[in-house]
Formats: C-alpha cells, structure tokens, sequence
C-alpha cells in the first residue's frame, strides 16, 4: 500500500498541526479500535483486515508529491510540513489475530504511539479493518448457512469499485468461501479462482448444443454448463447430459451444471433427478442468482440438492448492512510524563469509552467452547471472582474455565515482530474460531448475545472518573 499516505481525513492533519503548535505531538497516546454492534443482526464479527493495516503502517511515508500538494493547500504551516517529511511509523500494535471472533465493546486493536502517529493512522485503520471485517462475517455466515456445502464469491462486478472488488475477494475467503471468480485477487492473495461461462456464451452460437459442445471441448476436465438460458428442463439439462455422455466416452467427466434464475428449489430437484437417471450422478448442480444466508438457508430447508453456492451481491457488497460500526477512540494519552487515562462520557455506559491500556482474554470451557470475554486493564488476569457487564451488573467467573489473551504484539516501537500468515492460514484460523462458538451465537435469525465482562479493577476506575468528569462538569 505505498502512496497511501493522504488515504485520511482532512481533521486528522489538522489536529496534528494543533498537537505540533501546543507541544504535545510527541506525547505517548493510547487509542483502541472497537465496535458497537454486530452487523446483520449476527451474534459475532469475523476481524478482517489486518494483512493490509500493516502493509499500510510499513510503508507509510510522505512522498514529495503529497507534501507539495498539502502545501498547495495553504493550510499547513512548514514547521507542520517537514515534521511530515520525517514521519514514519515508530509505534505499537497489539491486536487480534485475523480471522478471530470479536464481539462489541472489546478493543480489536490497540494502538501505543507518539500522538501524531497515532491520530493521523485512524482514518485509514477503520478502512482497512470496517469493510472487511463486515464481509468476512458476511461470508461466515453464508457458508455456515450452506451447512458444509461449498460457496464461491462471484461479486466482483457489483462490488464498490476495483478496490472494494479485491477486499471483498480477500474477506470472503478468510470467511469461509473455497474460492473466487475475481482473477486479480487470486493472483494478489493467492485465492483459487473458479468459473463457469455466461448466457452470451451460449447466445454467440447458433444453438445450445454447440456452445456445450465447444466449452467442453476446451475444458474437458472442468466444464460446469450454464444451463437456463432457453429452457432449463427442456433444452439446458437435456444438451447438458449429451455433453456429459460425449465426455464420458473419452474417459472424462462433466464436472457440474449451473442454474442462475427460475425456482432454484424446484429446478434443482428436477436436473437431479434427470441426471441420476443418466447416471450422472457424480455430475454437481451449481446454483447462483442474488444468494445470500437466509435464502441458501431456505433451499436447504425445502430439500433443494444443491451442492455448490456462488454468492456475488449479497455477499460482496455487505448487503443489508452499509458498514460495520467500527470506531476509533482514545484511551490514554501521556502527560508530565505519567500515562492518563481518558473516557467519552455517556449517560449510558455503553455508549461512552472504556479508558486505560487494556487486554481481552477469551474464557473456554474443557471442551474448547468460547464461554465469555473479559476486557482487563494492563497485564490483569481474572481467574475467578467477580466481573461487570458493561451496564455495571456484576457475575461471578468459573475457576475451573481456561483462559487465552487475545492481544499479540504485532508491530513493536515501529518493527513488525509478526509473522503474516498465509490466506490458507487465516482461513483456517477462522475457522477453528467458528467451531469454537456456541451454536446459538451463529444461528441466523436469532443468535444469543455473547457476554463481554469487564475486570474488578478497570469497572471500578471507570466508575471512579465518570464521577470525578461529573464533578467538573457540574
């Protein structure tokens, strides 16, 4: 991600420039990333995103370009200016892992820098961290929905645009799909890439039979044919199984038909039961047309033999939520050389900040089932006793649960001391996550509510300066 040093908001330089005039731009700062709410109405969040934090944070720099633009400006100041042909990032991040679960409240990422570097990284943290983290929880979903069977992302071409396109691609897998129809994402992440052919490919010739016959001909050993283009039951199945014998006879096979309009549930049903009868049941039925969780939920439910999914729209686009709520907050901030805690008040708990420098740790039972979370302040543990949710009620914790803190150094005092894992990897770790959650946190329609507690100690500090900001105010 070089060249994205301008990729904020405006008020991120301005107040920089503030932080420079008053002395405090090199002041030790705290700020977490955390979210409200959980999209879709889901009972999780998948964290997306991290891969391209870090390469933003590796490479970020001012080229002469974009400080001769700022200058263009004439709203920056030199002494502003040549601090910025110096910046580099000399900070620490502690995070997640990718592909993670995360749950509201919780600070996802944890960011200890001089003030500046941390103001000015907000804006583009949030972009690569909120709309990625949307579809991969997206596509989770999608592919728990689907119930084992197979799901690709074809959204490309309904994507917000080139770069919207490629995070989705990236989300989507980690999520859960198998693959992607998105060429240059395969080549950038490493994603298989899958396909099948289009309507115009079978209208650029002059019958059904052809185009089958030509694709086959091509791709012997990978043909998936698009079967409605005239008559799914009447033309599309039949010139399908007459590919699929030609093939047969050359020691090949037709490896899947695909339906992308009609009833999907009817129509599948009825090709199944065609092929069968041919003996081609080894052939896969492939259905697409504006799928998303609820309505590959649905064809399951009424019995539909679809074996695999490809889900563009709805999948790539977020559809049904525009964003996930991610925000950006400062925690502590350093002054006459001790580290001061900070909070947004709110006359409602959860809608203000949760102060100090802090850790998750996740809570498992013996059979590795996610139990609750617990935010603690510093290097606090909590192994039994009690703790508060975020509207002050208090619980008491199992001793015998294992504990795992969930934060992981990932850039120290400017060094990246991570190592990044292959996509097969995040993958993978997503995952293991999934298997670990409650089954009633990923239902559809109505998942449970994960617990977030917070420790005796960061409740009780809480309390302590929502009274003493009280006092000021009053």
């Amino acid at each position: 991600m070089k060249g994205m040093e301008l990729l904020t908001d405006l008020y991120e330089l301005t107040m920089m420039q503030v932080y420079m005039k008053t002395g405090i731009i090199q002041n030790h700062a705290i700020f977490d990333m955390f979210f409200r709410k959980n999209p879709f109405n889901s009972g999780y969040v998948v964290f997306a995103g991290l891969e391209q934090l870090i390469d933003y944070l590796q490479n970020l720099s001012f080229s002469k370009e974009s400080i001769d633009y700022l200058y263009s400006l004439h709203i920056f100041s030199d002494d502003f200016l040549d601090y910025c042909k110096s910046f580099r990032f000399t900070g620490s991040i502690f995070s997640f892992q990718e592909g993670d679960v995360v749950f509201p409240e919780e600070p996802v990422i944890r960011v200890e820098a001089p003030l500046g570097q941390a103001q000015l990284i907000e804006t583009a943290l949030l972009n690569c961290i909120n709309f990625q983290s949307l579809i991969a929880t997206k596509a989770a979903r999608v592919c728990y929905a689907a119930k084992g069977r197979q799901v690709i992302e074809f959204g490309l071409r309904r994507a917000q645009g080139p770069d919207g396109g490629l995070s989705a691609s990236r989300a989507s897998f980690i999520g859960g799909c198998i693959g992607t129809s998105n060429v240059l994402a395969g080549k950038m992440y490493g994603i298989p890439v899958k396909g099948t052919h289009a309507h115009s490919f079978v209208m650029a010739y002059d019958s059904e039979a052809e185009a089958f016959t030509n694709y086959t001909k091509a791709f012997p050993d990978s043909s998936i044919l698009l079967v409605d283009t005239y008559d799914t039951v009447h033309s599309g199945i039949v010139n399908a199984i007459a590919a699929a014998k030609k093939l047969l006879a050359q020691g090949k096979h037709l490896a899947g038909i695909r339906l992308d309009s009609g009833d999907l549930a009817d129509l599948s049903k009825k090709v199944r039961k065609l092929l069968d009868e041919e003996g081609l049941d080894y052939v896969k039925i492939v259905a697409s047309n504006d799928l998303d969780e609820f309505r590959i939920d649905e064809l399951l439910r009424q019995g539909a033999p679809i074996d695999v999914f490809g889900v563009g729209t709805r999948l790539a686009t977020g559809y049904g939520e525009s964003a996930l709520s991610g925000v950006y907050k400062m925690a502590a901030i350093e002054k006459n050389g001790a580290l001061i805690p900070k909070m947004k008040v709110s006359d409602e708990m959860s809608k203000g900040t949760i102060p100090s420098r802090k850790n998750v740790y996740r809570y498992y039972n013996a059979d590795n089932t996610m139990c609750f979370d617990i935010i603690c302040q510093n290097d606090e543990i909590v192994l039994d006793g009690d703790v508060y949710d975020i509207k002050g009620n208090r619980f008491t914790v199992d001793k015998d649960l294992i504990s795992r803190c969930m934060h992981i150094p990932i850039f120290q005092n400017g060094t990246l001391v991570y190592q990044k894992p292959s996509i097969q990897e995040i993958q993978h770790h997503c995952l293991t996550n999934m298997q670990s959650l409650p089954e009633s946190l990923k239902d559809l329609y109505n998942p449970d509510e994960y617990q977030v507690y917070i420790s005796p100690e960061l409740f009780h500090l809480v309390e302590s300066m929502r009274t003493e900001i009280h006092k000021k105010i009053d």
